[in-house]
């Protein structure tokens, strides 16, 4: 925590004590990155050093050991894994009945989703490890109608897309954009530019709820509703635009600035997903009509990331998995030293003064034990990432999965993964486990 690390001691063979090096917001609530490792099998990897690497993807599996409800028994590179059910699993249902009811999860590895969904349709899987794309869910249905499976909506996802800017000033030194491209009007005309209604149903064909910020209504805890917002305006855009000297000077349909350059930069995006490549076409032409020019280059998503942490990017569309609802254990989103923190990487002091002040209320936030004070001080922090916008997000999609009708006790939760987090409850009907 903080750099500091957590002392952790056994008084006796039950017992565990973690002690903190200063007060922690999110408590032990730190502890769910924490797994229990067997002493017996790795105790001399952690004494000579090589605890990092002593289990891998080429470790037999008879070699692994588990407390969880499966234990690993077959691993193929790219094809599957199979878990066989753990017969030293510690936990019972309510009747006294040993967990888990499954006595095999097979995990297929299907690198596409649309081969995913084809599997699930014809009944070669029992669920996907996918949430269900909004353009699927109306082919779903049928199959629904008839019994075969079931969708369910687990409501808005804690996952948006985030379009972010590149804002490291040494990126742009050379560059005479940097003039009003470094400057936050820019960012929020682009805001104003685009109609969040018209987003969500375009790209996610209703299925979806507009957004103004990384953290949307899927995190109820601490989503701010009254978040600042820019309401959809193309006047107030072209005005936000013209105070940073972009202008029409010759009549085309482009804005420039008092140098003659054109309002142009180009986008970065994920090539072969449909979400982002919609999303990059309505962003495109809503800009248009507010006169900014924007070029999408679509590329491997690999190869996007690889960019964006080096910096080579004028602006990215790109989606990421939260790591944690709790902001204070997203530090690296926030905070501008953050190795998550995209639109300028790992500063060793923060580059602008608002920066600087999301920094010291994340630090405060984080140390605070009461939850109304930290609700209070992250609204701050959400305030002032609003009013400078390193980011944009404009639309959060629902949440829906699709599983076998075969499956009973399902548990599904908003956050990933939606399923097998209570595997050792999942069972198969008509097997008699309890429903």
């Amino acid at each position: 925590v903080g750099g500091q690390p957590l002392q952790a001691t056994s008084p006796d063979p039950r017992t565990v004590v973690v002690t903190y090096p200063f007060v922690f917001g999110p408590g032990i609530r730190l502890l769910d990155n924490l797994t229990m490792m067997p002493k017996h099998k790795l105790a001399a990897a952690l004494d000579d050093g090589s605890f990092g690497t002593a289990w891998g993807a080429g470790t037999p599996p008879a070699d692994l050991v588990s407390i969880g409800p499966f234990v690993l028994t077959q691993y193929q590179p790219a094809q599957r894994l199979v878990f066989e059910r753990n017969p030293r699993y510690w936990r019972r249902d309510d009747r006294g009945v040993q967990l888990p009811y499954l006595d095999r999860l097979t995990i297929e590895l299907i690198p596409d989703q649309d081969a995913e969904l084809v599997r699930l349709q014809s009944g070669q899987t029992e669920f996907m490890q996918q949430s269900i794309r909004a353009s699927d869910i109306e082919t779903l249905r049928s199959l629904e109608q008839q019994g075969r499976i079931n969708i369910d909506e687990l409501g808005v996802s804690t996952d948006p897309d985030s379009f972010t800017f590149n804002l490291r000033p040494d990126n742009w030194e050379s560059d005479p954009r940097r003039v009003w491209f470094l400057r936050k009007q820019f960012r929020q005309a682009l805001s104003h530019a685009v109609n969040r209604e018209a987003f969500a149903n375009a790209v996610f064909l209703g299925a979806a709820v507009p957004i103004h910020g990384p953290v949307t209504p899927g995190n109820q805890r601490w989503f701010w509703p009254s978040i600042p917002r820019y309401e959809f305006s193309p006047d107030k855009a072209k005005a936000l635009l013209a105070g940073i000297g972009l202008t029409n000077r010759d009549q085309d349909e482009w804005l420039e600035d008092e140098q003659g350059a054109e309002a142009r930069f180009s986008l970065l995006t994920f090539r072969g997903n449909a979400v982002i490549e919609r999303s990059a076409a309505v962003l495109r032409e809503d800009f248009r009509q507010v006169g900014v020019a924007m070029d999408v280059v679509p590329l491997e998503p690999n190869a996007v990331r690889t960019r964006v942490v080096s910096g080579d990017f004028e602006a990215a569309l790109i989606g990421f998995a939260t790591t944690d609802l709790d902001p204070a254990m997203s530090k690296d989103l926030w905070m501008s030293s953050g190795g998550a923190h995209f639109w300028h990487f790992g500063q060793k002091t923060p580059a602008t003064e608002w920066e600087r002040q999301i920094d010291e209320l994340m630090l405060k936030q984080g140390a605070v034990p009461d939850e109304q004070e930290r609700k209070r001080l992250f609204n701050e922090v959400q305030r002032i990432f609003a009013e400078n916008l390193p980011m944009l997000h404009f639309a959060a999609p629902r949440v829906y999965i699709a599983t076998s009708s075969r499956l009973i006790n399902l548990k599904p939760t908003i956050s990933r993964p939606q399923l097998i987090w209570s595997a050792d409850e999942m069972a198969v009907r008509d097997t008699g486990a309890p429903q």
